[in-house]
């Protein structure tokens, strides 16, 4: 199995909800959604954001959109308006995801890289 970037697979958007990020991840098509629901899980996306995500990861689908939604508590050191962190509105935290790597199986039909 070829271990691809997740920005090879979909697209994100981030941002701030109070003191956790929010990240929406989705599919560029229907296969891929469906890999995704299998391995882009919950503890795989704390893993990823290990030194950033102090809480709970949560996890949504939003099927109509071939997405899935994540929310990471405590990711923003108390938010825009109370932090100090470099990105206290969650903004990068989609384009850190989409640098996760996955094993993905060959057949996946991932689109060409242009």
């Amino acid at each position: 199995m070829p271990r691809v970037s997740l920005s090879r697979l979909a697209y994100a958007r981030s941002g701030d909800k109070g003191a956790g990020s929010n990240v929406g991840v989705v599919a560029l098509t229907p296969e891929i959604y469906e890999f995704l629901k299998k391995s882009l899980t919950v503890s795989r996306v704390k893993e990823h954001f290990s030194k950033i995500c102090m809480g709970p990861v949560e996890r949504y689908e939003a099927p109509n959109l071939l997405a899935l939604n994540f929310i990471l508590h405590d990711s923003l050191g108390g938010g825009g308006s109370q932090s100090l962190k470099s990105d206290a509105q969650g903004k990068t935290h989609g384009l850190g995801m989409l640098y996760m790597e996955l094993d993905v199986p060959d057949d996946l039909g991932i689109p060409d890289a242009e």
